[in-house]
């Protein structure tokens, strides 16, 4: 009930309350909602986290135990409990992760015919939702989200406030992005500009999506990545996935010399230390970040030398 108030205050996101009640009816009931509030000890709640962190993994285990840690804090609010154990129990690590891989020059541009000769990726507008991606950094969400009054063609940029997500019981929604950090104005490439102004001139939905579905309304994430999935034809890449663009962006204006802060304002994220863990607040980004994105669609020289971003 209280996460439910939290939604309703635009303090939670809708999708988060479907993860939570997932996570409830699927894991933490059947495994602890026999035991007396007293029997939740410390040992029992490190064994059932434990078991869910084998099963299907560290982030399931870990919105278990915001869930369970919730409802013991009503426990002790109430007094049936002194202590919450679930502050005492051990810490869920995921392991070193995986340096982030990147999509090379070559690789993009390899990509882009790809898609551009596959009538199936056209028709679901996955080359140019690539060049945008590429050319903003943002998440698939945040893509889907924007919309022709968003752009500004005169000034070359982009407001992301928004990203696109599914709700139970409300279907597809437009919701404000998770932090103020997240909510940023974007310069623009002139290629993205250009790739823009073309979908413009030819859309029949105005006042809609840049990226919209079939009858002009939001699309689904979900189904997006499945088409990227789909396209992205057999081994060479076969690890891209929509956040392989966003990586991409990050690394090629790593690769420029800019600031983690300037990368971290491209991507949206408050703390740069996040951007340089993960990939590697302020409103408006240093147009350096555009320059950098200039070339990243250009052919490469003849002879020049090529880079591989593992």
């Amino acid at each position: 009930m209280k996460f439910q108030k939290l939604v309703d205050m635009g303090k939670r996101s809708p999708s988060s309350l479907d993860t939570y009640r997932s996570i409830l009816g699927r894991h933490v009931l059947p495994g602890l909602g026999e035991l007396r509030i007293r029997e939740m000890t410390v040992a029992r709640i490190d064994a059932f986290l434990g078991s869910v962190w084998r099963s299907v993994g560290v982030d399931s285990a870990k919105t278990a135990r915001s869930v369970i840690s919730g409802a013991l804090r009503i426990a002790v609010r109430d007094r049936a409990l002194d202590t919450n154990p679930v502050r005492d129990t051990d810490p869920l690590e995921s392991g070193r992760k995986k340096s982030p891989r990147a999509l090379t020059r070559e690789e993009r541009l390899l990509w882009l015919e790809m898609l551009e000769s596959d009538p199936a990726a056209v028709r679901k507008d996955l080359p140019d939702l690539s060049r945008f991606m590429m050319a903003t950094g943002v998440r698939i969400g945040e893509a889907l989200a924007v919309y022709w009054d968003d752009v500004d063609f005169e000034a070359g940029t982009v407001d992301v406030n928004y990203t696109v997500i599914r709700a139970a019981g409300l279907g597809l929604i437009r919701k404000s992005t998770k932090t103020e950090a997240g909510e940023r104005t974007l310069p623009l490439p002139r290629w993205a500009l250009d790739m823009l102004r073309r979908r413009r001139a030819v859309t029949l939905f105005p006042n809609g999506p840049v990226f919209p579905n079939s009858l002009g309304g939001l699309r689904d994430p979900s189904n997006t990545r499945r088409d990227i999935r789909k396209a992205r034809g057999g081994d060479e890449f076969a690890w891209v996935t929509s956040h392989v663009f966003r990586k991409t962006a990050a690394t090629i204006l790593d690769e420029a010399g800019l600031s983690a802060r300037v990368v971290a304002d491209q991507l949206g994220h408050a703390r740069p230390s996040m951007t340089q863990d993960t990939y590697l607040a302020r409103k408006a980004v240093d147009r350096k970040a555009a320059d950098a994105l200039e070339g990243a669609l250009d052919r490469p020289e003849q002879g020049e030398p090529k880079k591989r971003a593992d």
